[in-house]
């Protein structure tokens, strides 16, 4: 009840009164009055006055209720299960999973202590700063459909900056969401797989939101999103405009099973479309002309002899001529 009540307190924007709250969650007064006195106690600013009701102090707060209380989604995000520290979100998602989560599971972090991007890279994951979250899936597709759902997820994150900062962004293929060329979110989509039934997908994104001092390694290329808006940004409410949009993609994905309808999009988003790329592949670098993405994901990347090859994400990566993008 305590995230219904909430949930409906930031709607209001205004006083409201006991009984409202009592006849709208069937409940006492007393038990109202209880659910408040926690929330204070969980740090909401929430004023009582007789005769008014109940206001909530509008703030940025990130945690199990505000969550709840703000996951208006269809499926994405059912249920949530918030952490103050864990090692990774990723690990505790497949952990989940393998012990019964459903379709849409979702786990959020404040802080991970061993948070991982791809190849096995750390990343830096602060408390009270950033946003960590992975997103559980059992979807009913082949194992070789799984790498599709990365591109989903930053067309996801695109949308969601947009939508909750107003700022636009770009994709660095295949896992990164960038601004002005620097790297704003980090991407790692794993599963379990057997033959060819996939028992999971755990999609995890890291977001840098609030104004921080970056590693060293990563300080020239990193940015967050309070650097580029110019004021703070909530986290929750990020969160769940990247579910939202993800719903949405995803839906677009099931119905042809590939790329082929947000092959565009992407490709308008995609930083080395039309720019010269160099392919770090184990078995041989090249350069090229990144041509965009085709229906399954892969990047397109046009060779100085005019052939264009498919270039599959594995353990390849994709660095601008003269730097990161």
């Amino acid at each position: 009840m305590k995230a219904e009540i909430l949930a409906l307190l930031r709607d209001r924007q205004d006083y409201v009164s006991g009984q409202e709250l009592c006849r709208r969650f069937g409940v006492s007064r007393t038990a109202v009055w209880k659910a408040i006195g926690q929330l204070k106690k969980e740090g909401y600013h929430i004023q009582a006055v007789q005769n008014r009701g109940y206001l909530l102090e509008q703030e940025e707060l990130f945690g199990q209720h505000e969550l709840e209380s703000r996951m208006d989604t269809e499926w994405a995000g059912h249920p949530v299960s918030w952490y103050e520290t864990l090692g990774s979100t990723n690990l505790q998602a497949k952990l989940d999973a393998e012990n019964g989560a459903e379709n849409g599971a979702l786990i959020v972090a404040d802080m991970q202590t061993a948070g991982r991007g791809r190849r096995g890279r750390t990343w830096n994951s602060p408390p009270g700063t950033n946003l960590y979250f992975t997103l559980i899936l059992k979807p009913q597709i082949a194992p070789d459909q799984a790498s599709m759902l990365t591109p989903l997820m930053g067309l996801a994150v695109a949308e969601g900056i947009r939508e909750t900062c107003g700022l636009q962004t770009g994709i660095k293929w295949p896992n990164d969401v960038v601004i002005d060329g620097r790297k704003v979110c980090g991407i790692l989509a794993e599963m379990s797989v057997e033959r060819e039934f996939i028992h999971y997908v755990v999609v995890g994104v890291g977001i840098n939101v609030g104004l921080q001092s970056f590693p060293e390694q990563v300080a020239d290329t990193a940015v967050c999103l309070q650097e580029k808006c110019g004021g703070k940004v909530s986290r929750a409410e990020l969160l769940v405009n990247v579910l939202k949009a993800f719903e949405r993609y995803y839906a677009v994905f099931r119905k042809t099973g590939d790329l082929s309808d947000l092959r565009q999009m992407y490709g308008n988003l995609l930083v080395s479309r039309d720019k010269e790329v160099r392919v770090l592949d184990p078995k041989g670098e090249y350069q090229g002309i990144a041509r965009g993405i085709n229906e399954t994901g892969e990047l397109l990347v046009e060779k100085e002899d005019g052939v264009v090859t498919a270039v599959y994400a594995g353990e390849v990566s994709v660095r601008g001529i003269y730097g990161y993008v």
